[in-house]
């Protein structure tokens, strides 16, 4: 691909990293969440939502277990200052909750801010500029201490106002597009920041270290997370907070490594929405843990009415393959997925077990509010025997044997593949008692008597063949054998009986029988039919029936 050459590496690796962080396992703790949807989601969108809309998310948000909120830049426009108070002025944020507000290092925008948050019990102001090389050599056109000297003053005025306001306020401070710029320098802007605000583990302050553009890999951020949670100065009254974007496709990967390397908090969106790529999906990053049995402390047991209200309030679209919450990321339509899939929810059963270990499935997809049949296993011209099976079994009590599973699954698998669509469970099912089940085209068996003998059973069997009626009389081992053998007279010796199985389709006094019948005609080949009865002889009879016309409708 020509042009590549164009290209330079934008990142700072720290000097001597020795990636400590690499030596733990998984991130085994729940950071400190701070949803940005309300600030960083909402400009990202095409038409940002309206203030009842805005309230609606919030609500969401809370709902979901955010204890902070980043609200908006109440400086850049009236809808999101107007917000703001409307949640304070309203007593609509719970008091252990903490609204975030957004300002740059400027007199008037700092002003505003704080009036913007003026009457909240908690509140988070959280300053920026931005310190990589290209912004400082390219926009800004300053030298490094004047850049420090940008983040200094708009800290001072930070605290000259939060001496005269009241509630409890917090300093959170992001050198933006730190990924940009050299660690030494990220260090020394942060603790000249410090100098001023002196954090304390009683007071603590926020240091946002944002993958503002993605440059490296995700284990170079790391080590410059690891490099600045070693060396800020008052590390224990300093809270290291994330912000990853996700232009490479790693914000996941980022957040994870930074927490492993020493984070405490993370800022992102539900979904991963924001600007360019989007932010880092914090659904998604809360349920990787939740996968390895570490409690997220955020409640995403029902995503699907969580994803009603984002689209529709956002007018965005959760991918169907997102992590967890896509429409499709728990279906299986592959034959080997979805055997794999219905074995291993039948060993959950038969073992009770509480440990979840399903194959293809990471996470039990009910814990997210989704469903098995509807979700989990998907008909269309890939589906195997398993999956088909599965749900027979499972919405419908029908439990075939395995040689008529695989052959209803490829009978289904050639309806799907010549309509060129997925196959709904109700429509697999329709299908199914349409072909296979009491079936009376060409032949009926109006009746049948039995007749007891030593050593088998005689059967007098009317039937109906195309309209003309014959009465037959057989012995047989069985009374289905016997039925079969009478037929066998009327029609000549075109099948054999191959296989019988039969079992209850309810539990209860009024149970219905269902029986499945597998017959082999000359050529070997077998046919199907089932038979559903409140009585299991006739119930087999008429299995019996529906797989011989089905043989007869093929000759």
């Amino acid at each position: 691909m020509k042009g590549y050459k164009k290209y330079v590496r934008q990142y700072f690796r720290p000097e001597g990293a020795q990636s400590e962080w690499v030596r733990r396992e998984y991130v085994d703790k729940a950071p400190i969440w701070c949803s940005v949807d309300l600030r960083d989601g909402n400009q990202s969108l095409i038409i940002p939502m309206s203030l009842e809309e805005k309230l609606e998310f919030f609500e969401l948000l809370v709902k979901v277990g955010f204890k902070e909120i980043e609200v908006g830049f109440p400086a850049a426009s009236e809808t999101e200052y107007e917000f703001c108070r409307a949640l304070i002025e309203n007593d609509l944020v719970p008091d252990d909750v903490t609204l975030q507000v957004l300002t740059q290092s400027r007199e008037h925008i700092i002003k505003k801010t704080f009036e913007a948050i003026d009457g909240a019990k908690n509140a988070i102001v959280h300053l920026y500029n931005s310190v990589s090389v290209a912004q400082r050599e390219q926009v800004f056109k300053k030298s490094k201490q004047e850049i420090i000297d940008i983040a200094t003053f708009g800290a001072k005025l930070c605290e000259e106002y939060r001496q005269k306001a009241s509630g409890n306020i917090m300093f959170e401070y992001s050198p933006e597009s730190f990924t940009g710029a050299e660690p030494e320098f990220s260090l020394e802007i942060c603790n000249a920041v410090s100098e001023i605000w002196h954090p304390t583990p009683e007071r603590k302050v926020i240091y946002n270290l944002p993958v503002t553009v993605s440059h490296s890999m995700p284990h170079v951020y790391a080590d410059q997370i690891e490099y600045m949670c070693k060396n800020l100065d008052n590390r224990d009254g300093i809270v290291v907070s994330l912000h990853p974007h996700n232009d490479r496709g790693c914000a996941v990967a980022d957040s994870e490594m930074g927490l492993l390397a020493g984070a405490d908090r993370i800022e992102g969106t539900l979904f991963g929405n924001g600007e360019r790529t989007g932010n880092v999906d914090i659904i998604t990053l809360a349920l990787n843990m939740y996968s390895q049995g570490v409690d997220p402390e955020l409640d995403f047991s029902d995503l699907p009415a969580i994803t009603e209200v984002y689209e529709r309030v956002t007018r965005m679209h959760v991918y169907e393959r997102q992590p967890y919450s896509g429409q499709l990321v728990f279906a299986a339509f592959s034959g080997s997925h979805q055997d794999a899939i219905a074995k291993g929810m039948k060993y959950r059963e038969e073992h009770n077990t509480d440990v979840w270990t399903v194959p293809y499935l990471p996470i039990d997809p009910t814990d997210v509010g989704r469903v098995y049949e509807a979700d989990v296993i998907r008909i269309n011209s890939q589906s195997g025997g398993g999956g088909i099976g599965y749900i027979l079994e499972t919405r419908y009590s029908h439990v075939l044997p395995p040689k008529m599973r695989a052959a209803f699954a490829y009978y289904i698998k050639g309806i799907s593949d010549h309509e060129h669509r997925e196959l709904l469970p109700d429509e697999v099912y329709e299908i199914f008692k349409r072909d296979f089940v009491n079936l009376e085209t060409r032949l009926r068996i109006p009746e049948a008597h039995f007749r007891q003998e030593p050593d088998g059973i005689t059967a007098t069997v009317t039937i109906e063949l195309d309209g003309e009626v014959s009465v037959k009389t057989a012995f047989g081992n069985g009374r289905l054998d016997a039925v079969s053998n009478a037929l066998k007279r009327a029609l000549g010796n075109i099948y054999t009986l191959d296989t019988y199985m039969q079992h209850a389709l309810e539990v209860s006094s009024q149970s219905s029988a269902a029986s499945y019948v597998g017959i082999k005609d000359e050529n070997e080949r077998l046919e199907w039919g089932v038979g559903i009865d409140s009585d299991i002889i006739m119930s087999s009879v008429y299995a019996l029936v529906s797989a011989v016309n089905r043989l007869l409708t093929k000759d």
